[in-house]
């Protein structure tokens, strides 16, 4: 670090802390949320405990493209609002050192988290949504083990009914087994046993065997009466159901990666429908990426506050901006993608308008004397402050009188 200049490596430090602990916060908080939904999805499916983690695992990217530019944009902004408050940011200006200049280091890490949002939304994200949808099909179909569900009957091939009370070992032992088997000559036999274990067999991989341990079969035929037989061990074959494999890659837009999307949309072979569901989601990976290379100057435009003033309406504006932007490209998206409207207009459009306002927002900031972009804010802010102060302690003194 010694090849940079101090002012540089002290903005560095100021930016790196924050931004790494809004990271944090933002992708725990988001896989939160859904680690809920999914140990819900998985228990009511039947599957093992571990498909919850693998299945955030794939998340993850899709949470790191929304973490990283807003990490990204509050670091910077946190870190000039601290050289602003504590008169640090007049002394650098004093002695010539401008927002421009104060701007490289910031700069220099937009470019690299740019590039690697870049390499999340158009190469990683749409991958690992499709291993994420896989393991959601692998969960329903069984595949991942989740068919037999510990406590409740479940159907095998429409001839085998079996119940299982507990699992131990991670379904390596069955307690409290109960089955009930018919054939199509009208024979059912009916099976408890206290335990058993499933056993594959190398020669027959569509069969396995639930080897059961000390219990009775009743053995009940048409027009015969019923045998009860006991056992110390028996071993019952149960073939298994045919599992489906689950579809190719590029089921949906969203799995598709960037290369492919170009080929997809720009191909007068395919359909119009195809052409404008893939442009609109170019153009919308594209535009949150670039839209990335504005966020320092939008940081810097609301980190600084009106003097003697440590208002952090800033912080509240720049999360909503954000937020607000990303949602107008999701609604953009989601119109060019019905043919509605040009996917470059509806997504290139918005960036326009909101590029232009962040670049106002920094010129006033940076360029002209006592300029505050969002000083009619921060007015009306102070003034509802100061309101709101009055009317409860007006609401106090009226509180002590009745009392009185």
């Amino acid at each position: 670090m010694k090849f940079l200049p101090a002012i540089d490596r002290y903005i560095l430090r100021l930016v790196l802390m924050p931004m790494f602990a809004v990271f944090v916060l933002a992708a725990s908080l988001l896989v939160l949320d859904k680690m809920l939904k999914l140990f819900d999805f998985v228990a009511t499916e039947g599957g093992p405990v571990s498909v919850v983690f693998r299945m955030l695992a794939n998340l993850l990217p899709e949470y790191a493209s929304l973490a990283i530019p807003l990490g990204l944009m509050l670091g910077i902004l946190l870190a000039f609002r601290k050289l602003a408050t504590s008169s640090e940011l007049d002394v650098l200006r004093a002695v010539g050192l401008g927002y421009t200049r104060l701007l490289r280091v910031p700069y220099a890490i937009a470019l690299v988290l740019a590039g690697v949002n870049l390499v999340i939304v158009g190469y990683l994200q749409p991958m690992s949504r499709y291993w994420y949808e896989q393991l959601q099909f692998e969960l329903r179909t069984g595949a991942l083990g989740a068919s037999i569900k510990v406590g409740e009957f479940t159907t095998l091939q429409d001839k085998i009914a079996l119940r299982i009370e507990e699992s131990r070992e991670e379904g390596r032992q069955l307690m409290g087994i109960f089955a009930r088997v018919s054939s199509p000559r009208g024979q059912v036999l009916t099976i408890s046993a206290r335990e058993g274990r499933f056993l594959a067999l190398k020669d027959s991989p569509d069969t396995i065997i639930l080897r059961l341990t000390e219990g009775q079969i009743i053995q009940d035929e048409p027009n015969k009466s019923p045998r009860v037989l006991s056992f110390s061990s028996h071993d019952l074959p149960i073939d298994l159901p045919a599992i489906e494999k689950f579809r190719q890659r590029g089921g949906i837009e969203r799995e598709y990666i960037l290369p492919e999307l170009m080929q997809i949309g720009w191909n007068d072979n395919a359909s119009e429908a195809a052409r404008n569901v893939t442009r609109a989601s170019f153009n919308y990976r594209m535009v949150e990426v670039v839209m990335m290379l504005l966020l320092p100057l939008l940081a810097v435009a609301l980190a600084i506050p009106p003097k003697r003033s440590t208002s952090a309406l800033g912080v509240f504006v720049s999360i909503v901006m954000v937020v607000a932007y990303h949602k107008v490209n999701e609604y953009g998206q989601a119109v060019a993608a019905l043919g509605r409207v040009s996917p470059e207009l509806a997504l290139w459009g918005p960036f326009a308008i909101f590029a232009s306002l962040i670049v106002w927002m920094y010129w006033r900031i940076a360029y002209v004397p006592g300029g505050q972009p969002i000083g009619a804010l921060e007015r009306f802010a102070a003034n509802s402050g100061k309101l709101m102060r009055k009317l409860a302690a007006r609401f106090g003194r009226d509180r002590t009188g009745a009392t009185g």
